[in-house]
Order: structure tokens, then C-alpha cells, then sequence
């Protein structure tokens, strides 16, 4: 339950009946704020997720590169590299480099 100390007693009574039945109760106010919060992430795009490894990362699997290419340009295991292409695909809800590649282009991050 969530509800500010400034809330009317018929509130806290609507409040108190909501959690006793099991339920969970925020104010208006407060699922306005949530409300507005999704909407803003919404509108980021879905790589502003990413630190700024998975970013370079997505961006040269886009560009063609494989993982041994990667690794061995960026000084790292090529097992590095494949954890932060599964971390990337996990945050940006794709399975394959093929998807990443069509987002990146249609995003304007590789030529």
C-alpha cells in the first residue's frame, strides 16, 4: 500500500479495506507518475538500455563483424564478448543478430 500522509481519511479507509482484501492500492496521483514514467520510457529507444560495452558491441555485430572479430579488436575473450551479446539481446527482448542488425540500421547506428 502506498498512500501520501496529505490523503483524506475516506482514502486511508478505502486504502485499509483494499489491502485487507489481499489487493495492492496506490493514489491517483501516484499511478499518474507511473503512468507518465512508462510513457517516457516508451518513447527512448531500446538501446539506451545497453552500457556503452553492449552498445560498441551491438554496433560492430550490426557493422558484420562476428564474436572472434570483435574479441580480438577489442582486446577481450571471445566468451566476454558473447555474454555481452546475450546481455544486449535480453535487453532489447531479440534472439538473433539478424534482428539486431535490422534495428541498428533502421536506427541509423551503422551505415
Amino acid at each position: 500500500m502506498y498512500l501520501a500522509k496529505e490523503s483524506a481519511p475516506e482514502e486511508l479507509v478505502e486504502a485499509i479495506k483494499k489491502v485487507a482484501a489481499g489487493k495492492k492500492y496506490i493514489t491517483t496521483s501516484l499511478a499518474e507518475r507511473l503512468a507518465d514514467r512508462i510513457d517516457e520510457r516508451a518513447e527512448e529507444p531500446v538501446n539506451k538500455s545497453l552500457s556503452d560495452r553492449e552498445y560498441q558491441v551491438m554496433c560492430m555485430i550490426a557493422a558484420g563483424k562476428t564474436v572472434s572479430e570483435i574479441a580480438n579488436e577489442l582486446s577481450l575473450s571471445v566468451k566476454t564478448i558473447s555474454t555481452h551479446r546475450i546481455r544486449l539481446l535480453r535487453k532489447m527482448n531479440m534472439k538473433t543478430n539478424a534482428q539486431l542488425t535490422h534495428y541498428a540500421i533502421k536506427q541509423g547506428l551503422v551505415d
